[in-house]
C-alpha cells in the first residue's frame, strides 16, 4: 500500500482493476485500521473518478452475498447519504408507499453515518430482524411487497470498515457506491445523490448497464428532491432542472425536513408521516420521492398521476399496511 499511497497524495488516480484489487484487500482484512482511515480520507480530499468508482462496484459485487429477486421485477429507492442535512427518512417511507400501491421493492440500507438514523436503524428499532436468508426475503417480497436488505450483512467490506466510518463520521465513498451495490441487483433504481459530480459519474456507470434507472440530486445539496429549491433528474432519456412550483408544490425550508436528534425522535416521525399524519411539508416531500420511484416503473405515467396515486397510498393507509405486515411477520 505504500507506492499507492505515495502515488495518491500526489493526486495521481487507480485505474479500475487497481481500485478493485485495492477494495478487494480490505474486505480480506489486509489492510489495518489506520490505513483504511488514510485510505478513506484521501477521497474526502478529491473527487472520485469514474474508473476508481467503477472499480469499487466490482470488487463489492463480486464480494457480496448475492440475492435473485429477478422475477419480481424490484425496485430499489436508495440515496448516497451523506448530505449532512439529517432529514427525516423519506425513501424508507417511500418505499412502504410503493410497497403499498402494489410494486415490489427490494429496499438497500444501512445504520445511519453521517446522519442520526439510517433505514436500519428505523427498521431495527420496529422489530425488523436482518438476514441474508433469500427463502426470508421472497416471502416477504410476496407477502407485503417489500423486503430490507441490511447492507453489511451482504457486503463483507463494510465489517471491515463500518467502524472507521462510524468514528470518521463523516461520508466516504462507501456512501457513493451504496446505491450501486445492492445485493439483488435490481432491475429498477431511483437513486439519489448529494452532488452535481456524482451524478455525473452516476449517470456514466449506470448508462454502461441495463438498469432502468433515475437519478436525483438537489442543487442545494441534498440526495433526495429536498423541495427546497431546484432538482435535477436525470434517465436514460435526457436530464431536467425542476423546481417545486413546476411539480406543482410548495418550495420548503431545510428546517421542515428535520429527522430529529436521536433514532426514538426519528422513528415517531416516520411513523406520524405513515400514518398520514404528517405536515404538508413531510407529506409533499414523501409523495414526490415516491411518485419519481413510481415513473421510474411506468414511464408513460406523467408526474401528476404518479404523484396522485401515492397520495392515495398514503392516505388510505396502504403503505402503513404493507409496513404493518412487513413487521409482523418478523415477529
Amino acid at each position: 500500500m505504500k507506492a499507492i499511497f505515495n502515488r495518491l497524495f500526489q493526486y495521481q488516480t487507480l485505474d479500475r482493476s487497481e481500485a478493485e484489487a485495492i477494495l478487494m484487500n480490505i474486505a480480506s482484512g489486509q489492510l489495518h485500521g489506520s490505513q483504511i482511515s488514510s485510505f478513506l480520507t484521501i477521497y474526502m480530499m478529491r473527487p472520485i473518478t469514474l474508473d476508481e468508482l467503477l472499480g469499487f462496484r466490482d470488487a463489492m459485487l463480486n464480494l457480496c452475498i448475492r440475492i435473485d429477486l429477478h422475477e419480481f421485477n424490484t425496485i430499489d429507492v436508495c440515496g448516497t447519504g451523506g448530505d449532512g442535512h439529517n432529514t427525516f427518512n423519506i425513501s424508507t417511507i417511500g418505499a412502504f408507499l410503493l410497497a403499498g400501491s402494489g410494486e415490489k421493492v427490494a429496499k438497500h440500507g444501512n445504520y445511519g453515518v453521517s446522519s442520526n438514523c439510517g433505514s436500519s436503524n428505523i427498521l431495527e428499532y420496529f422489530g425488523y430482524k436482518f438476514s441474508a436468508s433469500q427463502d426470508k426475503l421472497r416471502n416477504e417480497l410476496d407477502k407485503t411487497g417489500i423486503c430490507f436488505l441490511h447492507a453489511p450483512l451482504f457486503n463483507p467490506a463494510m465489517k471491515e470498515v463500518g467502524g472507521i466510518r462510524r468514528e470518521l463520521g463523516v461520508k466516504t465513498f462507501f456512501n457513493m457506491l451504496g446505491p450501486m451495490v445492492n445485493p439483488s441487483v435490481p432491475a429498477n433504481q431511483l437513486v439519489g445523490v448529494y452532488n452535481n459530480e456524482l451524478a455525473r459519474l452516476y449517470r456514466y456507470a449506470y448508462e454502461l448497464g441495463e438498469t432502468n434507472y433515475s437519478i436525483i440530486h438537489s442543487t442545494d445539496g441534498y440526495d433526495e428532491v429536498s423541495l427546497t429549491g431546484p432538482f435535477r433528474v436525470i434517465t436514460r432519456n435526457g436530464e431536467q432542472l425542476l423546481t417545486p412550483e413546476l411539480v406543482g408544490m410548495q418550495k420548503l425550508e431545510q428546517e421542515q425536513l428535520f429527522g430529529g436528534n436521536t433514532v426514538e425522535e426519528a422513528a415517531a416521525i416516520f411513523m406520524h408521516v405513515l400514518n398520514g399524519k404528517g405536515t404538508q411539508a413531510q407529506n409533499d416531500v414523501v409523495l414526490i420521492n415516491s411518485a419519481m420511484a413510481l415513473q421510474v416503473l411506468h414511464p408513460d405515467q406523467k408526474l401528476e398521476q404518479c404523484v396522485a396515486t401515492m397520495h392515495e397510498t398514503l392516505f388510505s393507509g396502504k403503505g402503513l399496511e404493507a409496513f404493518r405486515k412487513l413487521i409482523s411477520l418478523n415477529n
